[in-house]
């Protein structure tokens, strides 16, 4: 992500407290009538499923935010973790503790759960030269922390919106009169620091961006057969990314085709959480 870190910080910080805003509100009141709040406990997240786990960081951040804690990671963001395995130990207030487990596991188990399919394609495609790639699919204002967990999963990470680099779609070439008037008009804009994407879905566009000299040239749901054309057009003057109807199955096939990335939005848009639960233990 070509953006500064503490800029990023700052926005999962304010992602936190909106989470807190809209479940804790006023109050947890629950909590508030039956626990004194003097009181210190132990708690233990634990994973309830294989996968890659991602967001230890942010569930540090989360239970920072209500107070003061013992926060001891038992594994690493990007780690294969096992049915059982304990992942963090807590010590905090009862109330502390309680109030943050539910965001704490919000974002855990869909950081998870991201983390563990991206980590699926990885696989597939390992060896192969090819790297994954996510997309702006994600959930509105969890930008930073899908992304984040792409990586954790071993994928890198595209634009991290529309102002770190410049795609054209077909409706900016239509509405421009064709992909060389598309880039043109872009590269006389824009800084030589910002990158250039052009979406094709034929051969000849292909020739027509590597012609006009796109930086990275996506081929949008063509065949196997058609994508190994387009990189032998491309050559070493412009990057290729493959994308549309990317699936486990296929994704080894589309790599053989010698793309440098394949981008695939379901790992970020289709998520399936991972299971992880917290439970209290008897303090030491």
């Amino acid at each position: 992500m070509q953006q500064n870190s503490s800029i990023l910080q700052e926005r999962l910080d304010d992602l936190i407290k909106l989470a807190f805003r809209e479940d804790i509100f006023t109050g947890d009141v629950a909590t508030e009538a039956i626990i004194p709040i003097q009181e210190e406990a132990t708690a233990i997240i634990s994973a309830k499923a294989e996968g890659i786990i991602s967001g230890i960081e942010v569930a540090h951040r989360v239970l920072n935010y209500l107070g003061e804690n013992e926060f001891t990671p038992l594994v690493n963001d990007g780690d294969r973790v096992h049915p059982g395995q304990e992942l963090i130990r807590m010590k905090a207030k009862y109330n502390v503790l309680l109030s943050a487990e539910r965001t704490m596991l919000n974002f855990m188990q869909r950081m998870s759960g991201i983390a563990t399919a991206t980590n699926q394609l990885v696989a597939a495609i390992e060896g192969t030269g090819t790297r994954l790639l996510d997309t702006r699919k994600t959930l509105p204002g969890h930008r930073y922390t899908d992304k984040m967990a792409v990586r954790h999963g071993g994928g890198l990470n595209h634009r991290m919106g529309l102002y770190d680099m410049a795609m054209l779609k077909d409706n900016h070439i239509k509405i421009s009169g064709g992909i060389t008037a598309a880039v043109r008009n872009a590269r006389k804009q824009l800084p030589i620091s910002i990158l250039i994407e052009v979406e094709t879905s034929t051969l000849e566009e292909v020739k027509e961006a590597v012609a006009v000299g796109a930086d990275i040239i996506m081929l949008d749901n063509m065949s196997c057969e058609m994508m190994k054309q387009a990189v032998d057009i491309i050559g070493h003057k412009a990057k290729a990314e493959a994308s549309g109807n990317i699936t486990l199955e296929r994704i080894a096939q589309v790599a053989a085709t010698g793309v440098d990335y394949i981008s695939v939005g379901a790992i970020t848009h289709t998520v399936k959480a991972l299971d992880i639960s917290m439970n209290f233990v008897q303090n030491n």
